[in-house]
């Protein structure tokens, strides 16, 4: 039951001195650091974390083409096209210093995606992080033609957690220890 998964505070977040209170909530929730580093990204881990897939840039290509026609804007190009560019923008919003942290806990990876919030930051309810530091939105980055700026990534599956942990992190760099508040919160002693 006990999972680990990657928070990226994204160099929005580290440029406005949100570490802290990203990490703040997470802890606050019982979840504690196995793994910590601040880096600058290179481009061969850019290009791992967002992998050059088909079938993804298919998908958001076609996702992204929905979105623009119902807003009355053919786009012209294909749908992996338009996925390689949102891949490409994504991989440069990571382009700065940022934060890679491993949270662990139970259900540590759904909860993290709660904690953050919608990836649209003017949808985040209020009370996650997206919702309280950001009102970017996908009208806003489409105007300036950029990745929306949400200030965190977060693991969207156990899966997608492991395979991202395994690039940003060496096995070395990952501690095992139990929180004493975890045996108060939840009653185990393991």
């Amino acid at each position: 039951m006990i999972e680990r998964t990657l928070i990226i505070v994204k160099p929005d977040g580290v440029q406005r001195g949100l570490v802290g209170e990203i990490t703040r909530r997470f802890e606050r929730m019982g979840f504690w650091i196995c793994g910590a580093k601040m880096l600058v990204p290179g481009e061969k881990l850019l290009g791992e974390h967002y992998a050059d897939d088909p079938v993804w840039k298919k998908s958001v290509g076609e996702k992204t083409r929905a979105s623009m026609k119902s807003k009355g804007i053919e786009m012209k190009e294909t749908d992996e096209e338009i996925g390689a560019r949102i891949r490409k923008w994504n991989m440069d919003c990571l382009k700065g210093p940022v934060l890679a942290l491993v949270f662990q806990g139970p259900h540590v990876v759904e909860a993290g995606r709660k904690i953050v919030g919608h990836t649209e930051p003017r949808q985040a309810a209020m009370g996650t992080i997206r919702g309280d530091f950001s009102v970017d939105s996908f009208a806003m980055a489409d105007a300036e033609k950029r990745v929306i700026r949400n200030l965190v990534h977060a693991s969207g599956k156990v899966e997608e957690a492991e395979r991202e942990i395994a690039l940003w992190f060496k096995s070395n760099e990952l501690y095992t220890y139990t929180k004493q508040d975890y045996k108060v919160i939840y009653g185990v002693t393991n």
